[in-house]
Order: C-alpha cells, then structure tokens, then sequence
C-alpha cells in the first residue's frame, strides 16, 4: 500500500534532479549564465548540489520499497 507514493516521490525526485544536472551542465558548457544575477561559480555549485541532493532523495525513496 505504501509503496505507491514511496515509487511516485522516487521518480519525481530522481528525474527532477537528473534534468536540473543536465541542464546545469549544458548551460555551463555553452557558457551561458546558469542563474541571471549570480556568480558562475555560486550558481553552477548551489544548482549542481541541488540537482544532486534530489537524486540522492529519489535513491533513497527507492530504497525504503
């Protein structure tokens, strides 16, 4: 019963966190601001630690099944 919504938080975090880094990466790859009125390098670390924080809490959504 409770795996459902531990599946559905899962994947909305891992795929929210998967496309904030690859969006991140790309924008930092073409050299195009990540965050408009913040430093490259605050913006690239804030939203890469982000993006990876959201993946880390879908893996552990998964492993609570």
């Amino acid at each position: 019963m409770e795996s459902g919504p531990a599946i559905f938080a899962g994947a909305a975090f891992t795929l929210f966190g998967g496309a904030l880094l690859l969006w991140t990466t790309m924008r930092t790859l073409h050299r195009e601001p990540v965050a408009y009125g913040v430093g490259p390098r605050t913006a690239l670390a804030a939203t890469s630690l982000f993006g990876a924080a959201f993946v880390l809490l879908g893996v552990w959504c998964f492993g609570r099944l």
